[in-house]
């Protein structure tokens, strides 16, 4: 997280005053990075959520356009680029998802957040939002399928559906994929040692943005997806995570890690002990002042 301290207890302590260097809270992601993500299909960064490629056309039996979902995305992002795509008003797919009997895990109650899985689409003439959404979740059930998936949330000693929450946050979380292993290890310690997750990316979600710093207030929203508040996993996913997010809650790196701040761009530092957090965050401070 970022700008807030932290008592050894593993909660927040109290905001730096103005004209003092912010302090960064147990995870930084919400970074501009979420908008640069790399694609499991193309194995490209894209900059946009939406890449309209011009295709063979009815005509010529081709997609007349494709759809690119980067990884990561939340559902409502996903539902405003289909809804561009297609040229139709806003909120067609949003409405759809809700009438769509998508094909979901039985604890997703409805809720396709998690399962409009980040691939390439094609997009024909005869493509809907109904349609589109399914396509995506079959995609995500086909990947969420694998014995590795199973096996890894197995191990846990989650459900499927919790390995895919945790991912999510992962993905929202890491800086870059390379951290993701060591992020999902941070995830697990703290739930098995039954500390408060404390991810600002859950909160985020809660109150619908993205952002780098996050107030005391924000922290005392009254949402379940509120890591600060609430112990455990929130209640469903908070994005769409890639194949290498999943792959790092399968089978993330040994370790006894509880904490880790991106101290500068490429250099996330994760931590074992209040102390080594605290000493990182000092790092994190001085180069935000320089």
């Amino acid at each position: 997280m970022t700008n807030r301290s932290y008592r050894p207890d593993g909660r927040p302590g109290r905001r730096r005053g103005p004209g003092r260097a912010a302090r960064p809270r147990l995870t930084r992601r919400g970074r501009l990075a979420l908008f640069v993500t790399s694609l499991l299909v193309l194995g490209a960064a894209v900059l946009v959520p939406v890449l309209l490629l011009s295709g063979g056309g009815e005509q010529g039996g081709g997609p007349r356009a494709t759809l690119v979902v980067p990884e990561g995305r939340r559902a409502s992002e996903v539902y405003a680029s289909i809804d561009k795509v297609l040229a139709v008003p806003p909120g067609t797919t949003r409405r759809a998802a809700a009438s769509a009997h998508l094909e979901l895990a039985g604890p997703a109650h409805g809720n396709p957040e998690g399962y409009l899985f980040p691939a390439t689409y094609p997009v024909d003439a005869h493509a809907t939002p109904a349609s589109l959404l399914a396509f995506m979740v079959d995609t995500a059930n086909r990947k969420l399928g694998t014995d590795h998936v199973r096996a890894g949330a197995a191990h846990h000693g989650m459900t499927v559906y919790q390995a895919l929450t945790v991912a999510s946050i992962v993905q929202a979380e890491a800086a870059t994929p390379h951290d993701m292993g060591r992020v999902a290890r941070v995830v697990l310690n703290r739930l098995a040692k039954g500390m408060p997750l404390q991810m600002d990316s859950t909160l985020n979600y809660a109150l619908h943005r993205t952002t780098l710093d996050t107030t005391d207030n924000d922290t005392k929203v009254r949402s379940p997806y509120n890591t600060y508040a609430h112990k455990g996993l929130p209640p469903t996913p908070i994005g769409n995570p890639g194949e290498t997010a999943l792959k790092a809650v399968g089978a993330p790196p040994p370790g006894k890690w509880l904490y880790f701040v991106t101290v500068k761009d490429g250099d996330t530092r994760f931590a074992t002990s209040y102390a080594q957090q605290q000493e990182n965050v000092k790092e994190f401070n001085a180069n935000r002042r320089g």
